[in-house]
């Protein structure tokens, strides 16, 4: 196992191999050089390098040839070019090649050992990132943080900081959808406390007169329905991580009482005479912008001070969509085990696809697109056609068939390959309406039966019903009265861009047509 790293010196001139060799020695490289490509392929081969300093004017070799060669050999190389002209394009073709940066001449020694520990440095934060991240699945059955980004390193480092130091708040930020839960997950299981409970709730989800019941349960009789004493949260997270998300929508009496159980480490049940002591991790989490509700007056600011000891800033899916193809295939393989299918990948022109879209929803939206493709794709790998990104409800249209108002439709048009030809309207789309409004044309059909809409719609019977608590449709179909029933048909059928083009028309025609 080698103790340091090491670094081949590859230059014609003698004296730049020394100066190198010794500076680099200074800091504690283990270094040999070489002055040609034929003496360079030798030591190569003896010396098994951590890292290559290459001139690209050799006597016997272009130094990008010796590039190409070496990461052939070891894609794990780090290559560092040695030229004259930092502009040229030789250096532009050895970035592409896989250097890791560059050094002109005439050179800072100084300037060079900070080049070369830099690139050492990024390598371990690679490394680890990859290495936390395979942990990371192997560990837990749900979705994972994936990506090896900067801010996806930069993240996990984090995570590891906050894990060892046990510090006692997080503060997680970042859209719906970065995936923060997942983090709250990563700091709890990478922690000493990995053992004990994970215990997460949503602050949004509460009634406001049940948070105190919620957090510091009751005793025996504390009111009316209190047949039992019963622990809050805090006490089930005993020793674990309590994760309270959207902490921005719990009310201000409660933040008092919060900040009060994390400064003191005690709580008193509902109806209870006595402290109990609590000993837990909170790590809280938000999309708002908590400075601005402090500001405001709507969250408390010695609350918000005491959980920002610790924050972890998320970046959306939109800024770092390098990640994005590393992302699709974990979800991919995690469906494909998930659902039995086989599916081998994604084709190139649904990358790019899903590559030039903004992603407002973030990782949640893609796992969901991704989840969606799979559904309707019946070849080996994942074609454009099934990723309808602006016109989502137009490809369900065209996949599910007919619909109620129309019994013999148009065959839809194809692309060469046989897949639905999907077209994105001029003025644009609203892919959660569409959603939304397909999700009521199925429940009208089959009378409210989840089971077959789910089926009709190409989704899983889960899904359903967590689409129809997001759009309010729990309710839906509503009983309508026979007078009604007609017209609420035709409104619940009519594509969205009818309507639109509807819209347009004059007030006196919409009148006729009985849409006024």
């Amino acid at each position: 196992m080698k103790s340091r790293n090491r670094v081949l010196v590859v230059d014609d001139e003698s004296l730049i191999c020394w100066s190198l060799s010794k500076m680099l020695e200074r800091a504690g490289y283990e270094v040999d050089t070489a002055n040609s490509g034929s003496e360079a392929r030798e030591k190569f081969e003896s010396f098994n390098p951590d890292m290559a300093i290459l001139d690209i004017c050799l006597p016997d070799v272009d130094g990008l040839d010796l590039l190409r060669e070496f990461k052939a050999l070891d894609e794990d190389l780090l290559v560092l070019m040695i030229t004259a002209e930092a502009l040229s394009e030789s250096v532009f073709r050895a970035f592409k090649l896989g250097a890791e940066d560059y050094i002109g001449k005439p050179f800072n020694l100084d300037a060079v050992e900070e080049v070369v520990q830099r690139a050492f440095e990024k390598r371990k934060l690679v490394k680890r990132a990859n290495t936390f991240h395979k942990q990371l699945r192997k560990k837990f059955d749900y979705d994972q943080l994936v990506g090896t980004s900067p801010e996806m390193i930069e993240l996990f480092k984090m995570i590891g900081v906050c894990s060892a130091s046990d510090c006692k708040t997080v503060l997680i930020l970042g859209e719906s959808g970065t995936g923060k839960e997942l983090v709250a997950r990563a700091i709890h299981k990478q922690s000493a406390r990995s053992d004990s409970p994970f215990i997460d709730v949503n602050c949004a989800s509460i009634p406001e007169n049940l948070f105190e019941n919620e957090f510091f349960g009751h005793e025996r009789g504390a009111y009316t329905d209190a047949g039992n004493r019963e622990q809050g949260v805090f006490e089930q997270a005993e020793g674990g991580t309590l994760f309270l998300d959207e902490i921005g929508d719990m009310p201000l009496a409660t933040q008092a009482k919060i900040l009060k159980v994390i400064e003191t480490k005690k709580l008193r049940r509902l109806g209870g005479k006595d402290d109990v002591e609590v000993d837990v991790r909170i790590v809280a989490a938000t999309n708002q912008n908590l400075l601005k509700m402090v500001e405001d007056g709507t969250f408390r600011g010695d609350l918000y001070y005491r959980l920002n000891m610790m924050s972890l800033n998320l970046v959306p899916l939109r800024d770092r969509k390098q990640c994005i193809p590393s992302i699709v295939n974990y979800f991919i393989e995690r469906l494909n085990d998930e659902y039995g299918r086989t599916i081998k990948g994604i084709s190139e022109g649904a990358l790019e696809t899903v590559m030039a879209y903004d992603w407002p929803g973030n990782v949640r939206e893609l796992r969901n697109a991704i989840e969606r493709a799979m559904m309707l794709e019946q070849g080996a790998e994942l074609s454009p056609a099934c990723f309808c990104l602006e016109s989502r409800g137009k490809c369900a249209e065209q996949v599910a068939g007919p619909t109620a108002a129309a019994t013999e439709p148009a065959e839809p048009a194809r692309t060469e390959d046989g897949h639905v030809a999907v077209v994105l309207p001029p003025e644009g789309i609203s892919i959660e309406e569409i959603e939304k409004q397909y999700i009521q044309q199925a429940l009208g059909r089959y009378n409210g039966n989840q089971t077959k809409a789910a089926k009709c719609l190409g989704i899983s019977f889960d899904t359903l019903r967590y689409r129809r608590k997001k759009f309010g449709l729990e309710d839906w179909p509503p009983k309508k009265d026979s007078a009604n029933e007609k017209k609420s048909g035709i409104d619940e059928l009519e594509p969205i861009s009818s309507r639109r083009a509807r819209s347009h028309e004059p007030r006196e025609t919409q009148a006729k047509n009985g849409y006024a």
